[in-house]
């Protein structure tokens, strides 16, 4: 796909990150832009094409925009949702409705978990898994033969996994909802998903809470509380539904370690059962 020239000069540096810049329309405040660092031209073309393909399963996340450049970078043009507001920062500017939001969050995930998608389309997400933990340097290989089973072993499912599950990536206007930052996709069994919304109100410590979420820890644990029983109901106990969930949030070091080069005892402790 070749992308459209456009010129920076119409934009307005509006923040950053690891991967890239953000821009606003000068004139068009509904248009935003991602231009992503010199020399990455597929990743932003991947990204865009998952994002399409997820909007056309009829996930509920912002219409994909266009594959553009400013001739050096690369990146992606998308109308903005005027006046939305994360799961997140709603909850750290009104923590005396954390439930509510908690709840919407909940349903949400209920209703793309229960997604089924074309599995001839997407990743499945033990394959994500496979390829992290190939990539680990810190892991034994008797640790990472371990971990691969349990991977194995996990339940067989066609539906919906955003894969960075957390209530910074849902988004709300109104009565409108939708997921952001879709760009690990895939398929598979809930629990690889969930253990992130877990991991982000318990495991996290509390400077990183405060930093990502806005929040202090202590009301990102309530989120947590209030999301579980609706998200996984009442007829299960929590301490059966946590003994399930736990391993799965420790596989979440091999993102972690991944991203931080180093290895993560805090959250390796979830896994002490499997290793």
């Amino acid at each position: 796909m070749e992308a459209i020239k456009i010129n920076l000069d119409d934009y307005v540096l509006s923040g950053g990150g690891a991967n890239g810049e953000s821009f606003d329309h000068r004139t068009d405040k509904s248009v935003m832009m991602k231009l992503y660092n010199p020399g990455k031209i597929q990743q932003p073309l991947d990204e865009m094409i998952m994002a399409r393909k997820v909007y056309e399963l009829g996930i509920p996340t912002p219409e994909p925009g266009e594959y553009v450049t400013d001739g050096v970078r690369y990146g992606i043009r998308f109308r903005r949702i005027l006046g939305k507001k994360s799961y997140a920062r709603a909850v750290g500017d009104d923590p005396e409705n954390v439930e509510k939001y908690a709840t919407e969050f909940a349903q949400m995930c209920i209703q793309l978990h229960n997604t089924h998608v074309d599995t001839t389309k997407f990743e499945c997400v033990k394959d994500r898994y496979f390829r992290l933990l190939s990539e680990n340097p810190f892991f034994t290989p008797a640790q990472k033969d371990a971990l691969a089973k349990f991977i194995a072993d996990a339940p067989e499912t066609d539906t919906a996994i955003h894969g960075d599950l957390q209530y910074g990536n849902a988004i709300f206007v109104g009565d409108k909802r939708y997921f952001i930052d879709l760009g690990d996709f895939s398929y598979g069994y809930n629990f690889f998903d969930v253990a992130m919304v877990y991991l982000c109100c318990y495991v996290s410590d509390e400077a990183f809470i405060q930093d990502a979420f806005h929040m202090p820890k202590s009301v990102a644990m309530k989120f947590w509380d209030y999301f579980a029983p609706v998200y996984f109901g009442t007829d299960r106990p929590m301490k059966d539904i946590m003994e399930e969930l736990g391993p799965y949030v420790g596989l979440k070091t091999l993102i972690i370690e991944r991203d931080t080069k180093c290895p993560m005892p805090e959250f390796r402790e979830f896994l002490k059962g499997i290793i």
